[in-house]
């Protein structure tokens, strides 16, 4: 290969290559591939080096923590832990109230996962702790297993218990069976799963997730009494309670919320405005809350306007629970759709922060920290943690550079905790419900997506609004499911109605592309080359061969059959002398009317190839036929098919396949593949695809391998001087064994022309 001085042009001269020339000619490096059980050997050997390995990746906190550049680093995790502490207290208690839980339990899930995750999570700038869309998921399995109204459920240990305590159980519990259930998918290294929760998905789910955590804080910014309902259509019962109930709204309430949430949204405004400007952000939810609880203590806004508080604050930590067994047969099914969605929001951030900050995360050994982070929270009364988008947004904004930064956040929850917890007890409910509703405004806004996905992708936004739709109405776990239904449901109909294309040559090019985008490209008479962008499996191997069969312009089988019905009449005419054959073909020597046999017997046969032997010459089908005999015209002689995007073959696609071939070989159509893969070609030999009839010389190289090897052989393709003039590539063609031929006897160089 050469380039050409002055010009962006390349001239190859190479032979022309089948895939049996090209292996005779260039030898391959034997791969031992490894078996499943060598796999399984290396999985369990062990060294010191794989010890130190699996240490090291089981404890990521040792790798960076050696590289901890103290003076650089140490000042800004702490302005950064302080700042994201503050922020998780009031994160806590808020995003407790959509758990159905009293608020400060909030402030033990801002703590206890930050400690296991400190030490064994690989992202350095997520902040753990309660997520809004998780905690309104736990709430669902707590409303229903305890509701406002009625008994709770039949459970032996509720007994003796107040609600509080029995929502706390439960709450504890699903958490704990969420923690083992992703420990156990990152021991079986499985954290590939979250791969099928696309970006499309995560957007519409959480959408709809903020949808509900909107209608669910409705409650406390009116200041109603609404108790919680769980299950399908549970948004629509609580928007009619709250709207029979709209008369009983508390003024203070709202007005408290309304200023709330408009204080917070301005000054948010201006934090991202002018965020390259702000040594820090401006923690405007902590002032307002400050604020709010001073304004509230002073003015005593609990008993002189009746608004519900946070109320009394315990003082320290309880002591440890152990799960409950009927509380996991109850909530099993809510508890797995917990544990992927707390996983992928969790890696799809640390994934963001990744990038941004070039250092690489696990996505195995971030389930085996969630799932830890949650069984040792859920020990101690927490409930699941993930990370909340606001809440790492500050760590990472404020200059966070490892994980030391959340250590520090919890140690401000801590302190918190145990020492002026007592503090936030005249909190109103309705600040926290603002700061909850406020925070939702970056989910929300994901409506925007819609109109920009059915512009750029309509099944994408099919699936969108399909998952958005569904966990509206049918609650965040069916949603969820429902939504993945939806996306297996077009992955699976783009593979199986793909967008088959016939190519055509751009001239003066070795470059084959749709005929239908372009003006100037060139087919030869007699060609075609077919184009399938996708596996070939079981479920679209049909579409595949009816495609095919359209893009040929006839079906072979039908043709088959009627040229083998047409031999068995002229058998019959020879046979009884109404036809006889001469040197310029048949010659009818009946006088009168030939009468067509109708005899359909072995209708198998019809299905053979044709066989000429017991006939004096062999029938060219294009020509008239004698006794007006009649079968379809087949103008195509050479089919080529573009292998180059297709990835795998099943066996029902081998059998679909070598049927379709063989139908069109019987009708004397050559069929060439070509651009297989590597692992196509292997499962072609393996699968004994090859026989009398498909030959595995039909595989080439490359699509203009395969074309020119059919100009030479079909030199009347390019015979119309139109065409010729059109094509002015010229690449030397090497025939192994022989001199350069030409297909211009005009040509001066010994080259062919396409």
């Amino acid at each position: 290969m050469m380039m050409r001085a002055g010009a962006r042009q390349y001239v190859v001269a190479r032979p022309l290559y089948s895939e049996e020339s090209f292996s005779e000619e260039h030898e391959k490096i034997y791969r031992h591939h490894k078996t499943s059980l060598d796999h399984i050997k290396q999985y369990f050997t062990c060294d010191a080096e794989r010890a130190k390995n699996a240490a090291l990746s089981l404890l990521p906190v040792i790798g960076w923590m050696k590289n901890y550049r103290l003076k650089d680093w140490l000042l800004s995790d702490i302005v950064s832990g302080v700042s994201t502490g503050l922020v998780a207290v009031l994160q806590g208690l808020a995003y407790c109230l959509l758990a159905s839980l009293p608020p400060w339990y909030g402030l033990f899930s801002a703590f206890f996962p930050v400690l296991i995750y400190f030490f064994l999570g690989t992202s350095r700038h997520i902040s753990v702790g309660p997520f809004p869309v998780l905690c309104l998921m736990i709430g669902s399995v707590v409303t229903r297993l305890v509701p406002d109204e009625g008994s709770p459920a039949n459970i032996t240990e509720f007994e003796g218990l107040t609600r509080d305590e029995q929502r706390v159980l439960v709450a504890s519990s699903v958490t704990f069976l969420v923690g083992i259930m992703q420990l156990a998918m990152g021991a079986l290294q499985v954290g590939f799963v979250v791969m099928y929760l696309s970006d499309t998905l995560v957007s519409g789910f959480t959408t709809a997730a903020a949808v509900h955590i909107l209608v669910s804080q409705l409650k406390f910014v009116l200041g109603l009494q609404v108790h919680g309902i769980s299950g399908p259509f549970s948004l629509i019962y609580t928007l009619e309670i709250i709207f029979t109930k709209i008369s009983s709204t508390n003024a203070c309430d709202v007005v408290i919320a309304l200023v709330i949430m408009v204080a917070v949204f301005i000054v948010k405004e201006l934090n991202d405005r002018y965020k390259s400007k702000l040594p820090v952000p401006i923690p405007i939810e902590v002032i307002m809350t400050v604020i709010a609880c001073g304004v509230s203590y002073a003015f005593d806004f609990r008993k002189r306007f009746g608004i519900d508080v946070v109320g009394h604050i315990p003082k320290g930590y309880e002591p440890p629970i152990a799960p409950n067994l009927h509380v996991f047969q109850e909530s099993a099914v809510e508890a797995f759709p917990m544990a992927i969605v707390g996983f992928a929001v969790a890696f799809s951030v640390a994934k963001v922060y990744s990038v941004k900050h070039d250092y690489t995360i696990d996505g195995n050994q971030e389930l085996i920290a969630f799932g830890v982070s949650n069984i040792f929270g859920a020990s101690f009364k927490s409930f699941a943690a993930s990370t909340a988008l606001s809440r790492s947004a500050v760590q990472e904004s404020t200059g966070g550079k490892t994980q030391i930064a959340g250590l520090l956040s919890a140690i401000i929850v801590m302190i918190v905790t145990q020492e002026i917890g007592f503090l936030l007890e005249p909190l109103p409910k309705s600040v926290l419900g603002a700061v909850v509703i406020v925070n939702l405004k970056g989910m929300l806004m994901q409506f925007r997506d819609v109109p920009y996905l059915w512009r750029r992708d309509k099944p994408d936004c099919v699936v969108w609004l399909g998952t958005c739709i569904a966990a509206i109405f049918l609650g965040l776990d069916l949603g969820l499911a429902a939504g993945l239904g939806v996306e297996l449901i077009s992955v699976v109909l783009r593979a199986q109605f793909p967008r088959c294309s016939v190519l055509a040559n751009i001239q003066g090019t070795d470059i084959y592309k749709d005929r239908k985008d372009y003006i100037n490209i060139y087919e030869p008479e007699g060609v075609k080359i077919f184009r399938i962008p996708s596996p070939i499996f079981f479920a679209n191997i049909e579409f595949f061969k009816s495609k095919l069969v359209e893009a040929v312009g006839f079906n072979p089988l039908r043709v088959l059959r009627k040229r083998n019905k047409a031999l068995r009449e002229i058998r019959k005419l020879l046979k009884k002398g109404d036809l006889q054959w001469t040197p310029k073909g048949f010659l009818n020597t009946s006088c009168g009317h030939i009468q067509k046999s109708d005899d359909e017997s072995n209708v198998e046969e019809l299905d053979l190839p044709t066989d000429f032997k017991d006939l004096p010459s062999r029938i060219d089908w294009n020509a008239e036929l004698p006794a007006n005999i009649m079968v379809p015209r087949v103008d195509l002689h050479s089919l080529i098919l573009d292998f180059s995007a297709v990835s795998f073959l099943d066996i029902s696609a081998l059998k679909g396949l070598k049927t379709a071939l063989k139908e069109l070989i019987r009708v004397e159509v050559e069929v060439y593949i070509v651009a297989c893969d590597t692992y196509i070609l292997e499962k072609l030999h393996n699968c004994c695809f090859f026989d009398d009839e498909v030959r595995s010389s039909m595989l080439f190289l490359t699509l203009h391998d395969a074309m020119l090897h059919i100009l030479e052989k079909h030199p009347e393709s390019t015979e119309k001087k139109s065409d010729f003039d059109r094509i002015i590539t010229t690449v030397t063609v090497h025939h192994p064994g022989g001199s350069v031929r030409s297909r211009d006897k005009n040509a001066l160089d010994p080259e062919t022309r396409f």
